[in-house]
């Protein structure tokens, strides 16, 4: 079978593709979230409601992903991709003028529908295309374009922000996210191992019940849910203890603190490649415990010291995810897209429900309540994990 090898010009083509792809719908994913203390202001909302500006955006891309992931096997990979990276891109400039929250919210939700065509067909076309020893290294720096792209679209909203207005900053992004998608387009090796499925509802129905009864795949899901969950919570509500006293950052500062995601582009990748020389297990147990850690040291009122705990956290949480994502391109037998899409699906979910829920205690208990929240999902992790390891055979992990 020819597969996409690394060392290749395929498989350098291929992964700079989906780390362009990875980029741009992530920094106009996240690009609300170091805003939600601006909306609080300029819109005269609660933090809880400021965060629906990515809570509806991520629920709607879970739901999307599910239906785009099962067209795919139908329709194809990189035109659905290419479309989705497009669409992106030329809502955001909509967005940038949306003349009050409401309007903005609506085309938050639409956006949300149509970025789900990258991520739940991305991991899919790598677990088809690229050889499975390279597997690991390819998704890790999949995943590591969903990080540079999500610290890129909130460096230039807050920079923008303090500088021009958060419009400008919307602007920018969509402008370069239009540039980006062309790079993709032309970047990106055709399917060679995608065959089309005629589009069977029922079929296609089947097969999700048959995921959803997989004792592992579902572990997967949960994981997912409960690592997003964490990951999205805390970055929600950290900038709104960092523009309060006694720390008073700038927007542009805290904008910039989003720069601790390099270290995601790291641990994305290298926990990939420990993974396939390792175990998948081993590891994924070690990220879980360096999220804790990271959670634990930003309560600390000094801010290096609160800093060096996000990083912590980040690092932690991007090694994990990459982990339990490629797990189920290796896990699921048939319909590879459906099954990312499911994972992908409780993930988002995840980013959803804590993003949202995680405003309620912060409203009440402040930061010490946001760690609580964010602690209680990290505790569920380990028990899923240890179910994983029980129900997979030993030479699966």
């Amino acid at each position: 079978m020819d597969y996409i090898k690394r060392g290749t010009v395929s498989f350098r083509n291929a992964n700079l593709a989906l780390f362009a792809g990875a980029f741009s719908t992530f920094a106009n994913l996240y690009m609300t979230q170091p805003l939600l203390p601006t909306f609080t202001k300029v819109f005269h909302i609660s933090p809880t409601v400021a965060s629906l500006s990515l809570s509806v955006t991520t629920l709607t891309l879970a739901f999307s992903m599910l239906i785009i992931g099962s067209l795919s096997e139908a329709w194809g990979r990189k035109r659905i991709m290419t479309f989705s990276m497009f669409a992106g891109a030329i809502l955001t400039l909509f967005i940038a003028f949306a003349p009050n929250y409401s309007i903005l919210l609506t085309l938050r939700i639409i956006q949300g529908i149509v970025f789900a065509g990258l991520p739940a067909i991305a991991m899919a076309y790598l677990g088809e295309e690229i050889e499975p020893k390279s597997l690991g290294i390819a998704m890790g720096l999949y995943i590591s374009g969903n990080t540079i792209g999500g610290l890129g679209g909130r460096i230039i909203v807050g920079t923008m922000t303090d500088l021009f207005s958060w419009r400008i900053g919307m602007i920018a992004i969509g402008l370069i996210s239009f540039i980006v998608s062309f790079a993709f387009y032309f970047l990106l090796p055709s399917s060679k191992h995608f065959k089309a499925k005629k589009l069977n509802v029922k079929a296609l129905l089947h097969s999700l019940i048959l995921h959803l009864r997989d004792p592992a795949l579902l572990s997967l899901f949960g994981l997912g849910f409960l690592l997003m969950g964490s990951f999205v919570t805390l970055y929600n509500y950290i900038g709104f203890q960092l523009v309060e006293p006694p720390f008073s950052l700038s927007q542009t500062i805290v904008g910039w603190i989003f720069i601790i995601y390099l270290v995601g582009t790291f641990s994305s990748t290298w926990f990939g490649s420990l993974s396939d020389r390792f175990g998948k297990y081993k590891m994924l147990v070690i990220a879980i415990v360096i999220m804790f850690i990271g959670g634990i040291f930003t309560l600390e009122d000094h801010l290096l010291l609160k800093i060096t705990g996000i990083a912590i956290f980040t690092f932690g949480f991007f090694g994990g995810h990459s982990i339990a994502s490629s797990w189920v391109g290796r896990r699921a037998t048939h319909d590879k897209a459906q099954a990312s899409s499911l994972y992908l699906f409780f993930y988002y979910v995840g980013s959803s429900v804590g993003g949202t829920v995680g405003g309620i205690f912060w409203t009440i208990y402040g930061w010490n309540g946001v760690i609580g929240m964010i602690t209680s999902f990290l505790l569920a992790t380990f028990i899923l994990a240890f179910y994983l390891r029980k129900t997979l055979h030993e030479r699966a992990l």
